[in-house]
């Protein structure tokens, strides 16, 4: 299953105001694992970056005027996330913005029309109802170490969001990771490791020898005495 976990940023709150696209990053997970193959791109938006923007991300107008147009990546780029399925956070916001630079070069295509978006804040609300569900917020009940996002960038920040949603919904790994609230403070550094570890977790498919070998050992547990494996499969 390939997905890929993307974030944007731009010059302003609203892409029906005009403002648009600066920054795109996205993380490609396979099978929920990290491939290394990430997309990046800064981009020309063609207007001035809102002030308000700027004290998010950091991205000025100078930095990004000598930066590619979309029309100079939106092939490269629709061409990866193609077939995937793309998590965002609050989804709607990214999409809109993506659904409108497309719209602004005529394109057929809108980005549903690609790949299929699945929204991480709707998962996380659902998941922890009633709390803030912000990626500040998840990477702080997960564990994830955000300590160099002093700004928001795209990249940065789908990686951030990787990790959260492979914590978030990696099964028995979610067991060591519990609320600050829930837990007091206690053994903070500990659940930290196991939930680190928890992410990384394989599932190795048995093959027949491997079960014969287990098989081979219990009868050999059992010749020393009750084996309790082999009396439950009896």
């Amino acid at each position: 299953m390939r997905q890929i976990v993307l974030d944007t940023e731009t010059t302003g709150i609203s892409w029906k105001q005009g403002h648009r696209i600066i920054e795109i990053g996205c993380v490609e997970l396979i099978d929920r694992r990290e491939t290394g193959n990430h997309y990046h791109a800064y981009l020309n938006p063609e207007r001035e970056v809102d002030a308000g923007a700027f004290a998010v991300h950091g991205l000025s107008n100078i930095f990004l005027q000598d930066k590619p147009l979309f029309s100079e990546v939106m092939d490269k780029f629709m061409a990866y996330i193609k077939d995937s399925e793309l998590l965002i956070h609050n989804a709607s916001f990214d999409v809109g913005f993506l659904d409108y630079e497309l719209n602004l070069l005529s394109s057929a295509n809108k980005i549903t029309d690609v790949c299929v978006v699945s929204d991480t804040l709707m998962m996380a609300r659902a998941k922890h109802p009633g709390v803030r569900n912000s990626l500040d917020a998840l990477c702080k009940r997960y564990y994830v170490d955000n300590s160099n996002r002093e700004l928001h960038g795209a990249l940065l920040d789908a990686s951030l969001l990787a990790k959260v949603y492979l914590a978030m919904t990696g099964g028995q790994g979610t067991l060591f990771v519990q609320d600050h609230s829930e837990s007091g403070g206690n053994s903070m550094d500990k659940q930290k490791m196991m939930s680190e570890k928890a992410w990384n977790l394989l599932i190795t498919p048995l093959d027949a020898p491997m079960v014969q070998a287990h098989q081979d050992y219990l009868k050999q547990m059992q010749s020393a005495g009750a084996c309790l494996w082999l009396e439950e499969e009896g």
